[in-house]
């Protein structure tokens, strides 16, 4: 294929993506596709073919892909102005169109490259006033910090686009009638040579201009590209390394030198560093930037799908579509749409520098390499700044932002690349040299394979810059993201979830617990029927304070972007089609729960009631508890200091208690698996006995005298268990414990404190025999213990009614989605396997008669026996903390309950106990 019909291929390769961005647009905006509805992308690609026909007839040998990839850019771009701000959509349309005709005036003027050389100074007259016009009274004025603009009533435009262009004409120009003598060094320092003073006042004479740029304009950006396509084309006409270690210290030095002088500069720097510490300031364009960018995930928002075009007040970056339009094409395409742009900038550089490998004349290769540079370091400077991988600078995406000075300069651009493409001769050919004569009296050929490996190497510097671009855009997309989404300041994922319809979360039975309202505005407001019920498990989700609970734990899922029960679901989420999230189903039963709450009503404490064949949590209740509906007051209170917001407080799973002599039930498994002990092995039980040269006392220091193990458990004896306890020994003791889940973190689906033993080889005989007990009494490195959650004690129970095993705890008993489509289902898992089935048979037997004949009485059933351990903590006040842990049916237990309340009274804990089995047993059919 000739090159022209290749450029043809890749323009109809290039034109579904601008036509399916239009069409996305379309749909998303709820209008059908139509030639109507169509007609901007298919205008443009007709303005590309027009451009195509021109490129054949004017430039026929020109490189076959950089209007294909100009045209793929700006189509992209025009796609995204309509997008952000349709009003400016017809205005860019125009300057687009301007912008080809300009390309094609290019080619038709510009027949010989080498020609403006013989103007050169002239070019680079013209291109300083151009740089520096903005300085003029009247004409010149500022915008977004910047002295940049040229106003001529209401028509304005940047003299510093074209600028640029003729600029490098003139370095390229400069460089080939100058190449020889900026290769020689011939100042000898040592053992170095040296360029002379006269061969560094190009480089000093760019420094300097670029210096005047920044301090009169305020223009970092269009500084930093002046300078930076100065060295590289100064490196491709030498191949001098020192230039550019030369020009890395002048830069270094202009921008120390810069930051003392000019509070704008240490304005950017200090927003680069911090932004969020202005976020609401300086720094708030680049945190929304941050914002949508975090919020574009893999695959992206979907088309017209993002917050970042939207008004600011609804989470938009203020001028978005100039910018900070490159943030909105990461959010809405996602990672991969974001790369694919940089790739297309990627491709863009690769063909630029071919072109200058083919050019015919150093002049040709010096400007292809010179106005590729411009187009790649425009677009790295400007996503690096609103990645915030460097500080941000006010320049354009080229052939994207919106701006027509910009986007004549691109083109123009084009038209010259082209220009020097369908002068080229190709790498076998010997290229000429422009306007100088060699050292030796004859022509000074740069040769090609010189030439090749110092374009190799600009090219590997400017696929670095851009592999760098994408892996900054990985780690704010994908490691950065929840971080970033979390942040209570996010106003932008904050009116994105207002707009979206969460699932409902509710329980087994049927009681829904948290819904989404739909509001006049089309938002939703996320509602709490249920009042108390279950508020702990649900937590809250709030604009201002985040989310908690279920609602946390869940969130992608209610948001409906997991639990996926369809291929339909899945292509919805990918394409970013907005639908109702997931229903979340618990496996909590309210009528199991509010027993749970009412247990606990005017006290102080936790109840947990769970399935111990399953791991199912049938009620998991904390007291005191909170409405709700009014959680945003009691958060509030608590941000100004005038709550402790205990009420939020989840004492089920988040706080550690002294078990008391619940915790002998861990003692007595270990004596009788390990054979230290059975049932009917004697102990003396005093009311007070010396333990590890300590005191070791019962309840009351009550005295029970001879009597078997299994009585001891039954009368809750402290002092046969501290001597059990120094039988086992430390190490045997935390074996067991740990067998039961103590010192781990233990999955759930709410956040769980880890339940603490002691270091064993720090517990002295004393502390080995109260924690046997369940008292935590030693001072050491690692923490006291025994120290649990009412969960954890709860999974003790369990695992002696489940035959030795722990099931996995569970909340969630079922997803659906919008369709009733169900998603997830629990399996059944075991945790742990903390004993035998025998050892926990014979504990079942035992712990009967902690009901009929001991402590734990007011836990007993009607017609049903209930095996269990009480258990009591003195706090140190005069006051005790009340256990009860239970299970029943005795026989084949199919609930287990524990309870703590603190400060209650004798028996309060065995008494909730009671009302909560009762009712768990009536609901699962057991009683």
């Amino acid at each position: 294929m000739t090159r022209r019909n290749i450029e043809l291929m890749l323009l109809l390769i290039a034109s579904p993506i601008v036509i399916v961005l239009f069409a996305m647009m379309v749909v998303t905006g709820g209008q059908e596709l139509s030639f109507n509805t169509l007609g901007v992308p298919l205008g443009i690609f007709a303005a590309f073919l027009v451009a195509h026909i021109a490129v054949r007839l004017l430039a026929p040998a020109a490189d076959p892909a950089i209007l294909p990839i100009s045209f793929a850019l700006s189509g992209v771009g025009i796609a995204f102005v309509t997008r952000i701000v349709p009003d400016l959509a017809v205005n860019q349309l125009l300057w687009l169109f301007i912008g080809i005709a300009a390309m094609i005036a290019t080619l038709a003027v510009v027949r010989n490259l080498d020609k403006l050389a013989n103007y050169k100074y002239t070019l680079m007259i013209v291109g300083i006033l151009l740089l520096l016009s903005p300085m003029l009274p009247v004409i010149g004025y500022e915008s977004g910090g910047g002295q940049l603009w040229l106003r001529f009533g209401s028509f304005s435009f940047q003299p510093g686009e074209l600028a640029k262009i003729l600029i490098v004409f003139f370095i390229a120009a400069y460089l080939a009638a100058n190449r020889e003598m900026l290769s020689v060094f011939t100042w000898k320092v040592g053992p170095l040579w040296l360029p002379s003073l006269a061969t560094l006042l190009p480089l000093i004479v760019m420094w300097a201009l670029a210096f005047i740029v920044v301090v009169l304009e305020k223009d970092l950006g269009l500084a930093l590209v002046l300078f930076s396509v100065f060295v590289i084309m100064l490196y491709v006409a030498t191949g001098k390394k020192l230039y550019l270690v030369v020009s890395i210290g002048l830069a270094a030095i202009a921008a120390v030198a810069l930051y003392g002088m000019m509070g704008h500069v240490q304005t950017r720097v200090a927003i680069w560093q911090d932004p969020f510490a202005e976020a609401q300031g300086g720094g708030f364009q680049l945190v929304q930037s941050l914002y949508s960018i975090a919020d574009g995930d893999l695959f992206g928002t979907g088309i017209g799908r993002g917050m970042g075009g939207q008004p600011v007040a609804e989470g938009g970056i203020p001028v978005a579509e100039s910018d900070f339009i490159f943030p909105v094409i990461a959010e809405e395409t996602g990672l991969l749409g974001a790369a694919g742009v940089l790739l297309l900038y990627l491709c863009f550089a690769i063909r630029g520098i071919v072109t200058a490998a083919r050019a015919k004349s150093d002049v040709s290769s010096f400007t292809a390499v010179g106005l590729t540079s411009i187009i790649v370091l425009q677009a790295f400077i400007i996503v690096g700044g609103v990645t915030r991988l460097i500080p941000l600078t006010g320049i354009t995406l080229p052939f994207i932002s919106q701006g027509g000075s910009s986007l004549i300069a691109s083109f123009i651009i084009v038209g010259c690349l082209l220009r020097c493409g369908d002068e080229g001769t190709g790498v076998n050919s010997e290229m000429r040299q422009t306007g100088a004569i060699g050292a030796h009296g004859s022509d000074a050929v740069l040769g090609r394979v010189a030439l090749g490996k110092r374009l190799t190497g600009t090219m590997i510097v400017f696929s670095v810059l851009f592999a760098v671009l994408v892996a900054n855009l990985t780690y704010l997309m994908v490691i950065k993201a929840p971080e970033y989404q979390s942040m209570p300041s996010n106003n932008h994922t904050i009116a994105k979830e207002a707009r979206m319809e969460r699932g409902t979360i509710s329980t087994a039975d049927g009681t829904v617990l948290a819904t989404s309202v739909r509001q006049e505005d089309g938002s939703y407001k996320r509602e709490y029927p249920a009042g108390e019920l279950a508020a702990h498990i649900v937590g809250y989700t709030s604009q201002r304070f985040g989310t908690a609970g279920i609602e946390a734990a869940y969130n992608d899922t209610l948001r409906g972007e997991q639990n996926f029960a369809s291929f339909t679901d899945v292509v919805n989420s990918l394409a970013g089609i907005q639908t109702k999230g997931n229903d979340v189903v618990l496996s909590i039963d309210s009528r199991i729960q509010q027993a749970a709450q009412d247990a606990l009503a005017g006290q102080v404490g936790a109840v947990v009631a769970l399935n111990p064949e399953t791991g199912a949590v049938y009620a998991l209740a904390s007291s005191p508890t909170f409405d709700a509906a009014n959680y945003e007051e009691l958060l509030t209170a608590a941000a100004d200091g005038g709550s402790d917001s205990s009420e939020l407080f989840n004492r089920a799973t988040q706080a550690l208690y002294a078990p008391g002599s619940t915790f002998k039930m861990v003692t007595l498994a270990a004596a009788l698996q390990n054979h230290i002990a059975t049932a009917d092995t004697v102990y003396d039980s005093p009311g007070e006995m010396d333990i590890g040269n300590a005191p070791v006392t019962n309840v009351k220091k009550r005295s029970y005298g001879k009597i078997t193990l299994e009585q001891a458990l039954w009368y809750s004896s402290n002092t046969v268990f501290g001597q059990v306890g120094v039988e086992l020994g430390s190490d045997l003791l935390v074996q067991m414990a740990t067998s039961f889940g103590f010192n781990e973190a233990i999955p759930f689906d709410l956040p769980l404190a880890t339940s603490l033993m002691p270091d064993p080889e720090e517990m002295t005989t004393w502390e080995t025999a109260w924690a046997a007990c369940g008292e935590p009494v030693g001072e050491h490195e690692s923490p006291a213990g025994p120290q649990a959650t009412v969960l954890q004690m709860a999974l003790v129970g369990s695992a002696i009614a489940n035959e030795g095993a722990i099931m996995q705890p569970y909340l969630v008993d079922g997803i659906y989605n919008a369709n009733g489509e169900r998603s997830f289902s629990p399996i059944p898992v075991k945790l742990k396997q903390a004993m035998d089935a025998d050892t926990a048979a014979a504990e079942i037997d035992i712990m009967k008669g902690v009901v009929t004949e001991g402590t734990g009485g007011k836990a007993a059933l009607d017609d049903v026996a209930v095996a269990g351990k009480t258990g009591t903590h003195e706090r140190g006040d005069g006051s005790d903390d009340s256990w009860f842990v239970g299970m029943a049916p005795a026989a084949d237990p199919k609930v287990v309950v524990a309870v703590v309340i603190e400060k209650g009274e004798s028996g309060a804990g065995a008494s909730a106990a009671h009302d909560v089995l009762e009712t768990a047993l009536e609901v699962t059919g057991a009683l």
